[in-house]
């Protein structure tokens, strides 16, 4: 009986998360920061869709396997429609993004934790300029600017 649930455990370890719920938003995070949810209640509310929280100790292999830049990383990894999403990506950039899936771009990335991004919102404070990286086979591009 024990092989059984040992090969039951392994198969399901071996499904990947977006076959669980093919239309959810995968947030990978660093475990218990809590900007990242404010940017997921965020996503949840524009995209209409469940997001399921991660905390991922060990989220630079994560990162690393989806091809995110280690200079461009921020406390948090979403998978979004196939397309990786790192930090605090504005939703609008993302819809954007997925609907016009960019030739060579894998996903966008918010490196840091610029003050005014989506979840980083601090009343009294102004926001701070920052661009949205476009990244993926073809390189690096600038996506946008705020």
């Amino acid at each position: 009986m024990s092989h059984v649930r040992f090969l039951l455990t392994a198969l399901a370890l071996a499904v990947p998360a977006s076959a669980v719920a093919a239309d959810a938003v995968l947030v990978h995070r660093d475990p218990g920061c809590g900007c990242c949810g404010e940017w997921a209640r965020q996503v949840k509310a524009q995209f209409g869709r469940a997001v399921r929280i991660v905390d991922d100790a060990n989220r630079a292999t994560l990162m690393k396997r989806r091809g995110v830049p280690a200079d461009l990383a921020s406390c948090h990894t979403a998978i979004v429609d196939g397309m990786t999403f790192e930090g605090h990506v504005p939703i609008a950039d993302m819809k954007r993004a997925l609907a016009q899936r960019p030739k060579g771009v894998t996903g966008l990335a918010v490196a840091g934790m610029p003050l005014g991004s989506p979840g980083m919102e601090v009343p009294g404070r102004a926001a701070q300029r920052y661009d949205v990286i476009a990244f993926g086979p073809s390189g690096r591009k600038i996506f946008a600017r705020h």
